[in-house]
């Protein structure tokens, strides 16, 4: 896909956000995330179930891939809950100085 598309879709929904027009979607966006990411985790999961080249060299890929999955999800969740951290604290710090 262009990526002008993704920039334009990023675009629209940061004036969305910026113009506060969207409450009821933001009480209700974990939830929408969480669909989200499921369909695309089903969508995923048939793509991969399709590919009979890609099932049949899961024997091949197996360790490796275990390993590298491991590590992207273990520090992909630290690298979140490290930055959220800090946001809260500098959150914090704004709201004490006001």
């Amino acid at each position: 896909m262009n990526i002008l598309l993704y920039f334009l879709i990023l675009m629209v929904g940061a004036y969305i956000g910026y113009k506060d027009n969207i409450k009821v979607l933001i009480k209700h966006a974990g939830e929408v995330q969480n669909y989200a990411l499921f369909f695309l985790l089903l969508i995923m999961g048939i793509k991969i179930g399709l590919d009979k080249e890609l099932v049949y060299s899961f024997g091949k890929i197996g360790f490796q891939g275990l390993i590298l999955a491991l590590f992207s999800i273990v520090f992909s969740v630290l690298g979140v809950k490290l930055v959220a951290k800090r946001l809260l604290k500098e959150k914090e710090q704004m709201e004490n100085d006001l």
